[in-house]
């Protein structure tokens, strides 16, 4: 996949999920005012990764212009459990740079799993990608999205809910139309 595929798969999935079932309600903003980086790495390790993120924070940090970053990664940590591990490794960074409670990072997987749920539990689709990717966001952004947002509290427990009412063979369906290359 080129990286031009990749990033469109990456939006689609942006447009048609994240924003279009409004499992994040802050994202449409700052999609529609262009202050999203879609950035694609060609790392194929860890080591590789983490010169990438460094490289994403560096940006981030320094152009007013980019709100948030999704750096995507396909060709390495496609095990979600050596995902899992590895955002430790980028929190680790985030302290070495002295960005803790400046930016942080979330994190999306094609396999996601929340912690005491099951590999199939329809709630992991909250946060399932295309690829690997990890979310750079600035904090103060964040704040004032979350400051001028009623029930912040309520976001997750409604995600739930309305992955449930989706249901697996649908939430798979959306997320692989997103997946296609075109």
């Amino acid at each position: 996949m080129t990286h031009s595929q990749t990033i469109a798969s990456a939006r689609r999935w942006v447009e048609t999920v994240v924003v279009g079932l409004k499992l994040c309600p802050f994202a449409n903003r700052v999609l529609e005012d262009g202050q999203v980086r879609f950035a694609v790495t060609d790392a194929e390790n860890e080591a590789e990764l983490l010169v990438a993120l460094r490289s994403e924070l560096n940006l981030l940090t320094s152009d007013a212009a980019v709100e948030t970053t999704l750096l995507i990664h396909p060709r390495t940590l496609l095990d979600f459990y050596d995902f899992n591990d590895f955002l430790q490794i980028a929190d680790d960074l985030l302290t070495d740079l002295a960005l803790q409670g400046i930016v942080q990072i979330a994190s999306f997987h094609p396999d996601y799993q929340f912690g005491g749920t099951a590999p199939d539990d329809v709630q992991n689709y909250t946060n399932r990608s295309p690829n690997p990717m990890l979310h750079l966001i600035r904090e103060d952004s964040l704040a004032r999205a979350i400051g001028a947002y009623p029930d912040v509290a309520q976001i997750p427990t409604r995600n739930v809910a309305l992955m449930q009412s989706m249901g697996s063979t649908k939430a798979r369906a959306l997320l692989a139309r997103c997946a296609e290359t075109k």
